[in-house]
């Protein structure tokens, strides 16, 4: 059995909070913006924050398994 949590997460956050795929922060006119579809190195390297701080919580601090 292989646990497929790891991958699936890692996957679903990227897809997520890619900058400027559903939104983007700070955004380069207001705080936030909605699928704009544009970046900047400050929303970039906030977004790989929030991911890396997401994929602690679930892989280290809950420890989510999916077997299948």
């Amino acid at each position: 059995m292989k646990d497929w949590a790891a991958p699936l997460i890692a996957t679903a956050l990227f897809a997520v909070f890619s900058p400027g795929m559903l939104f983007q922060m700070p955004g380069k006119e207001f705080p936030f913006q909605f699928m704009n579809m544009k970046t900047s190195l400050a929303s970039i390297f906030f977004h790989a924050v929030i991911y890396g701080l997401l994929l602690i919580l679930f892989l280290v601090i809950l420890d989510v398994h999916l077997y299948a």
